[in-house]
């Protein structure tokens, strides 16, 4: 009889895409941030796109008011709270002028959980899904996670950063899907409605699943956004409470979903979390009537970009398109260096102050990309210019 450790499996396990998921290079910026601050320096940080400011007022008393109460916070059911959904779909109408039925809003554990449910309800494991980049990393690190292959779609500061009809027509014939964000992290591209209906269109064509991310929806300048959902009802819309309500630590987001994947969500979310956080879920629905508190912060985030926008010609960065929406700058520091990583560690180093390497959003071309996020109070922008200024005069240019 052969030895137990001897025998081979039967069957050799498909190699797993969740196996090569990467951890975000900007960790590593993470960890020299802690390091100087905890060796007592100074830090400038225009690394992370967690608006600074405090939930809305009501939003907080509400979660209080809950507790104080003494009431039992319980699950809810696994698409939400009835009086949440039902204030999307008003959000929806006074937003937009559309009519999105309470039944196709599924309310998540943050965006996160609703990108995992949605590419879990829309693929089956080993699909491939395009990535519109640069782009949040954690769309491709959601995807591995759930045995799917995302597929770089590269767009560059020539046409704003802007997915076009033409880009989608000329995708691999395996690709099922298409995951795009309006506006987008880290370009802060925004696309107008006449976008969408032509991107939406050539998915169509394809047989292809869109799904597009609205978090940064609210936050905009100039112009309002446009919604994929006036495009039609076979789209799958993620949005939240993180960035335009500054809620990121509530982890409330929501997906408005065709039809046919409704019972597919439901059943995921009950098996995965049974339901979002109902203390979180209460504190959104007072959110959602706070319209006038978060564009005074809007307006805020408006003085920043203007006032980076300015800088940057000043810095020696002139590739960039100034951003439609969100609040993050794009800059090519490919002038200064090809790794951006090693380039943020050093201005952290020499000046205190800290960005985003864009190796995390651009698997080709973020070697020679910084993000620079612009959600924190007009003083530490200000600083930050100011040390920045100096600094990137006296660097040598390639």
């Amino acid at each position: 009889m052969s030895d137990l450790t001897d025998r081979q499996p039967l069957l050799s396990p498909r190699p797993s895409p969740r196996s090569d998921v990467e951890i975000y290079r900007m960790w590593e910026i993470y960890k020299a941030v802690n390091a100087r601050v905890k060796a007592g320096g100074e830090v400038v940080s225009l690394l992370v796109g967690e608006p600074t400011l405090p939930p809305p007022a009501r939003a907080a008393e509400a979660a209080i008011r809950a507790l104080s109460d003494g009431r039992t916070i319980g699950y809810t059911e696994a698409l939400g709270m009835t009086r949440l959904r039902e204030g999307i779909a008003q959000l929806y109408r006074q937003r937009y002028e559309l009519d999105i039925p309470v039944r196709r809003i599924a309310v998540t554990t943050g965006t996160s959980s609703g990108f995992m449910l949605a590419f879990m309800a829309a693929f089956e494991a080993g699909q491939t899904v395009a990535v519109a980049e640069p782009s949040y990393p954690a769309y491709r690190g959601a995807l591995k996670a759930v045995d799917l292959v995302p597929h770089r779609l590269g767009t560059d500061a020539g046409t704003g950063y802007r997915v076009t009809p033409a880009m989608i027509d000329a995708l691999p014939a395996q690709v099922a899907g298409l995951v795009i964000a309006s506006p987008a992290n880290p370009t802060g591209t925004m696309l107008d409605a006449a976008d969408l209906h032509g991107i939406v269109a050539a998915c169509r064509r394809r047989g292809l699943w869109l799904i597009v991310d609205e978090l940064y929806h609210g936050v905009g300048y100039g112009r309002p956004a446009a919604t994929a959902l006036a495009a039609g009802d076979d789209v799958i819309v993620i949005n939240g409470f993180s960035k335009y309500w500054g809620m990121t630590g509530w982890r409330i987001g929501w997906l408005a979903l065709p039809d046919r994947l409704v019972q597919r969500v439901e059943a995921l979310t009950g098996s995965l979390q049974i339901s979002a956080p109902t203390l979180s879920q209460i504190a959104a629905i007072a959110a959602l009537d706070c319209d006038d508190e978060m564009r005074a912060r809007v307006a805020a985030y408006a003085r920043n970009r203007d006032a980076l926008l300015a800088a940057l010609p000043r810095f020696g960065i002139d590739n960039f398109a100034p951003p439609d929406g969100a609040f993050y700058l794009y800059a090519d520091v490919g002038g200064f260096t090809d790794d951006s990583v090693a380039f943020c560690r050093r201005m952290l180093d020499e000046t205190g102050v800290v960005a985003a390497p864009g190796v995390d959003f651009d698997t080709a071309q973020g070697h020679r990309f910084i993000r620079l996020s612009f959600c924190m109070d007009a003083a530490v922008i200000d600083e930050a210019i100011r040390r920045l200024e100096p600094w990137f005069r006296a660097q040598n240019r390639r």
